[in-house]
Formats: structure tokens, sequence, C-alpha cells
């Protein structure tokens, strides 16, 4: 009998070695690769301790967001006073907006640094998934890298999820590298998108295993959805000015892409499938999502690496069919390394990124609307803003039925601030602010990516800026700078 055989139990005994203010650290990152049957059954111990009168919270490490299974069951059962660092589930986020969870917004690259260096405190339990566990005590990871590595060096205690539904389909695909720790780190050896400089299994210490709680369940992401008109329109203004860029020699060809999370996102992969003039790509991202498959099965898809494939439940059976030759096009990495600014400048990444709203200053908001209320986190964006060789920022000039301008005077939160945005983009179209001084910025800006239901109220700030403000550099005139967004909480609409 194997260490292996006499570690296995059901998920409700694994939740039983779990105790009140336990910090888990659990694998995951944007729905991918989390573990599901321990954080269900330990929400339900939760509630019943609580229906018994007991305390039981946890806080909860993950690399990003998990599914419904791990942050929305436990955010419901009141069983988290802590979770960092990124989340989108809908339940945890009404729990942090009303102050139930606390909730720590992290840079995703920097998370497991904070750990390892002690900044934050180490897991007392790792939950991680994996597709494979070996006698000799290596592990294959699942569809996610995220922080697992980091997670399952540190924590005393390890309990495992055996997924048992992915075969061997993630064998070969992980490179489970972490970067080394300053003084004197060494950079890894990362060339272009493919190159590998860690092992594909994680070694860790049978010893400290308490549990092995296998399941078969998928990740719980929501079905693909083809691009809309807008986000169509968005990707292909992308795609015409790379390829001027390129025209121009402004632009090296053969740059490996990061593409974040959403469909505007979605629908620049979307369009370089659909490009004839296009050849072959590379991904250096976070997150492979599942429009990456066309290009892969149109053969233009050189090498996709990231720290989590977020696939549907359909595309997630099609990949596991396909895994014997799909999976070498694929590298899931540690997201220190995936999101790893000394890489990323090193490649020359071409970022595209999701803003929530975005300024005439070039200031841009990505996790706070109307500037209190979290809705997912800053995720890895700044990661690839700041150290891109070139970046795109993108979003839909409107929402809410054009209630709301993404295009504001002053965005009510700075995630990435204007030295670090270089290209914004919206259906109505494309604004190249690099080299050019505040003013010019503003008015293309305006001109360019606001709607024209928008564009007279945003130049009237800014001239009114001009005049009023005390300095011309930034014309921003305090008294007007929230003006929109005040207007919008008092009566739903901007204008």
């Amino acid at each position: 009998m194997t260490w292996i055989t006499t570690k296995k139990c059901s998920a409700a005994s694994a939740a039983d070695m779990i105790r009140n203010g336990d910090v888990l650290g659990v694998s995951g990152f944007t729905l991918a690769g989390y573990p599901k049957a321990v954080p269900l059954a330990l929400a339900a111990r939760a509630e019943k301790l609580h229906e018994a009168g007991q305390e039981f919270k946890v806080t909860l490490f993950a690399g990003a967001s998990t599914g419904d299974s791990c942050d929305g069951a436990l955010a419901r059962a009141k069983a988290l006073s802590l979770r960092m660092p990124y989340q989108s589930n809908p339940s945890l986020r009404k729990a942090i907006n009303d102050g139930s969870i606390r909730y720590i917004d992290a840079h995703l690259g920097k998370m497991g640094y904070l750990v390892r260096t002690g900044a934050v405190p180490a897991p007392t339990v790792a939950i991680i998934e994996v597709s494979a566990i070996l006698p000799d005590g290596r592990v294959c990871l699942s569809t996610s890298g995220g922080n697992s590595v980091c997670y399952l060096e540190m924590a005393p205690k390890i309990i495992l999820e055996l997924n048992t539904r992915l075969g061997d389909s993630c064998i070969g695909m992980h490179d489970n590298a972490l970067p080394e720790l300053p003084p004197h780190a060494r950079p890894l050896a990362i060339y272009s998108a493919g190159d590998r400089v860690g092992g594909e299994f994680v070694q860790i210490d049978p010893n400290k295993v308490i549990a092995i709680v296998e399941n078969e369940a998928y990740d719980e992401v929501t079905p693909f959805v083809e691009p809309d008109e807008v986000s169509k329109n968005i990707g292909e203004r992308i795609l015409d000015f790379i390829r001027f860029e390129e025209s121009h020699g402004r632009l090296p060809k053969g740059l490996a892409y990061q593409s974040g999370v959403g469909k505007v996102a979605n629908a620049v992969l979307c369009a370089m499938a659909d490009d004839d003039r296009l050849g072959q790509i590379d991904l250096f991202t976070e997150v492979i999502q599942e429009a990456v498959l066309p290009l892969l099965k149109k053969g233009k898809l050189g090498i996709a690496s990231g720290t989590a494939l977020t696939l549907s439940q359909a595309a997630q059976k099609e990949f596991v069919e396909n895994s014997a030759e799909w999976k070498k096009h694929f590298i899931i990495r540690q997201q220190e390394v995936s999101n790893s600014p000394d890489v990323i400048r090193r490649l020359g990444v071409i970022s595209m990124n999701t803003a929530l709203e975005a300024d005439i200053f070039g200031n841009v908001n990505s996790s706070l609307v109307c500037g209190s209320a979290m809705m997912n986190g800053i995720g890895g964006s700044a990661d690839f803003a700041r150290h891109c060789a070139l970046g795109f920022f993108l979003t839909p000039s409107v929402a809410k039925g054009g209630a709301i301008s993404s295009i504001v005077p002053y965005v009510s939160h700075v995630d990435h601030t204007d030295h670090d945005t270089q290209i914004f983009v919206t259906e109505q179209g494309l604004a190249d602010l690099r080299g050019l001084p505040v003013e010019e910025r503003a008015r293309l800006i305006i001109k360019n990516c606001a709607h024209p239901d928008y564009r007279d109220a945003l130049t009237d700030v800014l001239e009114y800026g001009l005049k009023h403000a005390k300095g011309v550099h930034l014309p921003l005139a305090l008294s007007r700078a929230f003006e929109m967004h005040t207007r919008f909480l008092d009566t739903g609409k901007m204008l």
C-alpha cells in the first residue's frame, strides 16, 4: 500500500482537517484549475458550525479568481474573513462591497513573491488540484499554474484534489520554475514564448500531505460567446494598427501577444484567426482563453504560454480528447513567471487589456465602479502595461445603453497612470498617445475614442480646466473632475 492510497479520503473528511483561522492557499487562476470538492465540503461544514453558534472563518489566497464551488460557496457560507488577490464571483463581490469579507487587491505577478518573502502570511494549508500523483511525491498540476508551487512549498499541510477526468492531458504542459529571490537573483532564461526553464512536475514532501480527494469536475467557465459587433470592431482596429506600425518599421514582426480577460480581448484573438494576412503567432500571456482554439485549428498558433487554460466545458472535453496533439502548443507557467516584468520586457510583448473606464488624460481604472465598489481587481494588467513593447487598453465607448461613458473627465480610481498607458481603443476609434503632451492626448482621446453623445461634455470639461485649473500642465479643474460620476449616482445617467 503506497502513501497515496493511505491518504485518500472524502472531501468532507478533508474539510474536517481545516481549522478556524487557517490560511488556505488554493490553486486556480481565472476559473481554471482550482479545487472543487474540498471547498464545497468546507462551506457545508462552516454553515453547520455557524448554526451551532461556533465561529469558523478562514483566509483564502489563490492565484486569481476561482469558480463558484470555491469562491462563491465559501462566500455564501460566510466562511471567509479575507480574500486575496483577485476574484470575479458575484457572491464574493457582494460580500467584499458590503464589508463582510475583507479584500486585498494586488498585482498578480507580485502575490507569490509577497508570500515567499513573508510580507503576507504563508498558507497553513495548501489545497491544490492536480492531474497526476506519482509515488515519489511528484505531482502534475491541472489546468492552471497560478501560485500553486509557492503554496505547496510554503504550507506545512497539503490537501491534493486529484482530478481524474483530466487523465494525462496536462502532463508535459507545465513549466514550474519560480524566479529566484533577491538579492543577486539570476534572470530566467526565457527569450521566446516557447522557452522552458523548469520541470513539468512539482516535487512535494509526501509527509506534508494530509488528504487526497478525488474529483472529476469541470472548471466552471461560462460558455464561449462569439464577439459582438462592438468587440469585433475593436479587434479589427488593433490589427490594422499593428500592421501599420510594422509596415513603417516601428514594430518588429514576430512579437508575442498578451490578451486580457473578457469578450473584447477574446475578439482580438478571433480577429487574428480570421485574418488571412496574419502569419503564425505566439502568446505570452496570463490567461489562455477559448478564442485561442480557432488559431490552433487554423494552424496559426505557435506557442501559447500562460498560467491558466480557461476553457468552457465543451472546450475542456475537446482539449482532453485532442491533448496528445494540441498540448505541444501550450506552456502553463507559475504566475510569477507568466507575469514577470523582466520577461515581458525582454520578449517585447504586445499587451491588450480591458479598462472599466479611461479618462481624457490617459489614466485607466480597471477595478472599481464609481471609485469604491470593487468589480474584480487589478489582476495582471499592470504587470504587462508598464513593461510591454506596445500596450492597448480596450473598452466599448459606452455602457448601460449609453447611460455610462467609458471615457470620463477623470477616472474615479487610478489603476494605471498616464505614464503607463500607450494606446486607447473603443469602437469609435483608436488614440495613439505615445509622445503626446497632456492637452493633445486629451483632445485625441475625446475625438477618437469617446462616444459622439459625450464629446461635447468632455470637451467642455477640458476647456474649463484650461481656463480655471491651478496649472495647465494637467488642465483638470477639481470642481468638475467627477461631475459625470456624481450625476450618474444621482440620476442613473452621466449626461
